[in-house]
């Protein structure tokens, strides 16, 4: 049997297949309300993860949760023609990862090295710290969700989804880089 071999997807198709889907249910969400938005979405999340393992040949975790959780979501949200389930997507996911990430470290296995294929080289210590940060900014998001979608209109939540938690997240992961060159293996035998 043929088999292709693995490939990595760089930053920009990878962000790309990140936010792709929500761009697509925001400006779907202009045009034609959240019910067709929400059907837009699953679909382009639908595509985005399949895209990305055709690509790479392997199923990464926080995306393909994220498909799950937007199907259940979606489909309750068409289903009840309810547009707060797919409003409480973002808290489930962003709980669930802040969540998960806690108890792997109340364990002490930092799990974020394992949700990003320990793409980084850094000792122990400094997955533990880039694990909290990442679990208590994804609990901040979670909670930021709840805020914005009970208390404003559906069209500040997808503004704040998109031109809020998308820039947050690229800069809070950019912040986080001196910590990286600082536990990276090695690094301490050269300061």
């Amino acid at each position: 049997m043929f088999t292709l071999p693995k490939k990595e997807l760089g930053p920009a198709p990878k962000l790309a297949l990140d936010i792709g889907p929500l761009v697509l249910f925001f400006l779907v969400n202009a045009y034609c309300g959240i019910f067709a938005a929400t059907a837009t979405f699953m679909v382009a999340t639908v595509f985005s993860v399949a895209f990305g393992f055709l690509v790479t040949r392997q199923l990464a975790t926080m995306p393909f949760v994220t498909l799950v959780v937007v199907l259940v979501f979606g489909s309750l949200t068409l289903l009840f023609h309810d547009d707060e389930f797919i409003k409480l997507k973002p808290t489930v996911i962003y709980g669930l990862f802040g969540i998960t990430l806690l108890c792997g470290l109340a364990m002490g296995k930092p799990l974020l090295g394992l949700l990003l294929n320990r793409m980084f080289d850094i000792t122990d210590l400094g997955w533990r710290k880039l694990t909290r940060r990442w679990a208590i900014f994804f609990l901040v998001l979670a909670v930021s969700n709840e805020i914005i979608w009970r208390n404003f209109s559906t069209d500040v939540w997808l503004g704040f989804k998109l031109f809020g938690i998308v820039p947050l997240t690229l800069l809070f992961g950019a912040l986080q880089y001196p910590l990286i060159v600082k536990h990276r293996r090695g690094a301490e035998t050269h300061s």
